[in-house]
């Protein structure tokens, strides 16, 4: 299983980047069922958030919601995921608490977390998939 980084939703709907093929492959790879995506409620939001506030908000919470069917179910956090969130982040001056949460919620389910973000290269048992190397 792969946790999805609100960077991947991003990079995959925005301008053109160098990292907007990754996200879109990636996407697709859910999407065929080549592999297993998941994320949280509060990827998506943030997803929504950052993208109305780039490119407007015309169209978005469409875009979320397909987000949220492709990628469910849906990782509620619980929490066990914050307590290892907020220790990650006390210990982690490049990892903001959003960030260091999803990294608990990806660690507590063994999963892989893909994100454009390289200040998970440096969580401890975290499986970390740089989106710049998508696929392997």
């Amino acid at each position: 299983m792969i946790v999805v980084d609100t960077t991947v939703l991003v990079y995959a709907t925005g301008r053109d980047h160098p990292l907007q093929q990754p996200a879109i492959a990636a996407l697709q790879a859910f999407r065929d069922g080549e592999e297993v995506g998941t994320t949280t409620p509060e990827v998506i939001e943030e997803f929504a958030h950052v993208r109305a506030r780039r490119l407007g908000r015309l169209g978005v919470a469409d875009v979320a919601t397909a987000y949220a069917r492709l990628l469910r179910p849906l990782e509620v956090v619980t929490e066990e995921h914050l307590g290892i969130g907020l220790a990650l982040w006390d210990d982690l001056d490049a990892l903001g608490t959003f960030d260091a949460v999803l990294a608990g919620v990806a660690i507590t389910h063994g999963a892989e977390l893909l994100s454009a973000d390289r200040a998970f290269a440096q969580v401890p048992g975290l499986r970390f998939r740089p989106l710049h190397e998508w696929p392997r």
